[in-house]
C-alpha cells in the first residue's frame, strides 16, 4: 500500500484511539469528540471476527510509527529472529527509528514531520547526515542538528514551541546544543500507544 495522502484524522477514527498523527494539534480533543469510523454505516459495526481484531491491532501500530506494509513486515521478521519476545522485540525496533527518536526529542511535532527533517538533511547522527527516517539507532548515538542557520533555526524554534521537553528515560535532550543522545534500549513500558502485541505477532505469523 502507498503513502496515505488523505485526512490524517480518518485514520485515527478508523483504529478507534488518537494516533497522534497531527503532534500537538492531536491534543484539542477534537479527534476524541468523532471517535468513530468513517463512513456511512459505521453503526452497524460490531465487534467482527478475529482476523479483523488482529488485523485492526498491526493497523494500529503500522500507522502509528508511520511505516509500509513491506517495511513493517521486514521488522517483524528481524523482531522474530532476535532472543526473547517477539512482540517486545519488534515495537523496541519500532521506536528505535530515527524518525521515532527525532520526534521524542521535541524536534519534530509529529513523525511525519520529522521523515520530512530527516529526509530534507536537517539531522546528523553521530556529526553523519543521515537522509533515512527508517535508519536504526543504537545505544550512544549522538543525534545533532546540521550546523547550518536555516536547520539550527527550524529546530530550535519546534523545542522552544514545545516548552518544557517531557523526553523518556531512555534518551537524553540538550536544547542549548540542539543534541541528543541515545541512553538505553527503549523497553516496553516506553510505548506510548497502547497496543497488544501478542495479536500483532499473531497476524503477522499467519
Amino acid at each position: 500500500m502507498g503513502r496515505h495522502t488523505g485526512p490524517t484524522d480518518k485514520l485515527s477514527r478508523r483504529e478507534g484511539i488518537n494516533l497522534m498523527l497531527k503532534g500537538m494539534r492531536s491534543e484539542s480533543g477534537k479527534i476524541e469528540r468523532r471517535m468513530y469510523p468513517p463512513g456511512m454505516h459505521n453503526w452497524r459495526r460490531g465487534r467482527g471476527s478475529e482476523y479483523r481484531l488482529r488485523l485492526r491491532e498491526k493497523q494500529k501500530v503500522k500507522r502509528y510509527y508511520g511505516v509500509r506494509d513491506r517495511q513493517f513486515m521486514n521488522l517483524f521478521r528481524q523482531a522474530r529472529r532476535m532472543k526473547g519476545d517477539t512482540g517486545a522485540a519488534l515495537l523496541s525496533l519500532l521506536e528505535r527509528r530515527l524518525d521515532n527518536v527525532v520526534h521524542k526529542l521535541g524536534m519534530a511535532p509529529s513523525r511525519a514531520a520529522a521523515r520530512q527533517t530527516i529526509s530534507h538533511g536537517h539531522i546528523y547522527v553521530n556529526d553523519r547526515r543521515v537522509g533515512v527516517p527508517g535508519c536504526q539507532v543504537s545505544v550512544g548515538d549522538k543525534i545533532t542538528v546540521k550546523p547550518a542557520d536555516r536547520s539550527q533555526k527550524l529546530i530550535r524554534a519546534r523545542l522552544e514551541e514545545l516548552g518544557e521537553p517531557r523526553v523518556q528515560n531512555w534518551l537524553r535532550l540538550e536544547p542549548a546544543k540542539l543534541a541528543g543522545e541515545i541512553l538505553a534500549m527503549p523497553t516496553r513500558d516506553d510505548v506510548m500507544i497502547p497496543v497488544e502485541e501478542n495479536l500483532v505477532v499473531e497476524f503477522c505469523s499467519r
